[in-house]
C-alpha cells in the first residue's frame, strides 16, 4: 500500500481556491486597508487614496473571484444556494462589503457642514463600525469553512491542514494587535482636527480637500 496521499479532486481544488482567495481578501487585504487608514491619516492627507485603492481596486477582484468560486462549488455539488449558515454568511459578507464601499465613497464626496457644524457625522462612525463587523463576520466565516463546511460539503476525503487553522488565528491576532496600536494615534488625530472643526462651526466653512480627508 502506498503512503503517498491522494491528490485533491478538481472540486476540492476549486473549494481550496475559494477558501484561499476569500481569506486573502477579507482577512488580509481589507484589514491592510483599514490599518493604512488608521496609521497614516495623522501623517498625510493622501491616506484616503491608498485606502480606496486597497479596499476596492486590490481587494475587490480577489473577493469577487473567491466568492464566485464558492458559488460554483455549491453549484457543482447541487446543494442549493445559501442553504446553510456558511453560504448565507458568504452572501451577507459580499453585500456588506458593497454597502461599505458605497458608504465610504458617499462619506468622502458628500459633506454637510451646515448640518453637523464641524462635528464628525454619524455615518463616519458607522463606517468604522461596519468595517469591524465585516472583519469579525469574515473571521467567523473562515473558521466555519475550515472546521465545518469543508468536511460537510466535500465528505472529508482530505482534512484541512493545521497550518491553515493556525494561519487563521494568526491573521486575527495580528490585526487586532495592530488596530489597538493604531488607536493610540486617535488623540493626535483629534488634536489635528480640532482647529478646523472649530472654525467650521463658527463660520460654516465647507471642508477643503485636505481637511475633508483628515476628517473622515
Amino acid at each position: 500500500m502506498s503512503d503517498t496521499p491522494l491528490p485533491l479532486t478538481p472540486l476540492e481544488q476549486k473549494a481550496k481556491a475559494h477558501a484561499i482567495l476569500s481569506t486573502i481578501g477579507f482577512l488580509i487585504l481589507l484589514p491592510i486597508g483599514v490599518l493604512v487608514a488608521r496609521f497614516t491619516r495623522t501623517f498625510s492627507n493622501k491616506w484616503w487614496t491608498a485606502h480606496w485603492i486597497i479596499q476596492l481596486a486590490i481587494s475587490g477582484p480577489v473577493i469577487f473571484v473567491g466568492w464566485a468560486l464558492g458559488y460554483q462549488t455549491t453549484e457543482t455539488l447541487k446543494m442549493g444556494h445559501f442553504m446553510d449558515a456558511h453560504q448565507a454568511t458568504g452572501l451577507a459578507l459580499i453585500i456588506l462589503y458593497l454597502v461599505q464601499l458605497v458608504l465610504g465613497t458617499f462619506i468622502h464626496y458628500f459633506k454637510f457642514p451646515s448640518l453637523f457644524r464641524g462635528r464628525r457625522p454619524p455615518q463616519n462612525y458607522f463606517h468604522v463600525f461596519l468595517g469591524l463587523v465585516i472583519f469579525i463576520l469574515a473571521a467567523a466565516q473562515v473558521y466555519s469553512g475550515l472546521y465545518t463546511e469543508w468536511n460537510i460539503a466535500l465528505g472529508g476525503l482530505h482534512q484541512v491542514p493545521q497550518s491553515a487553522k493556525k494561519a487563521w488565528l494568526a491573521f486575527i491576532i495580528v490585526f487586532w494587535v495592530l488596530y489597538a496600536i493604531g488607536m493610540a494615534l486617535l488623540p493626535r488625530q483629534m488634536r489635528q482636527e480640532r482647529p478646523a472643526a472649530a472654525l467650521r462651526r463658527h463660520n460654516h466653512i465647507p471642508l477643503s480637500a485636505s481637511s475633508r480627508e483628515s476628517a473622515e
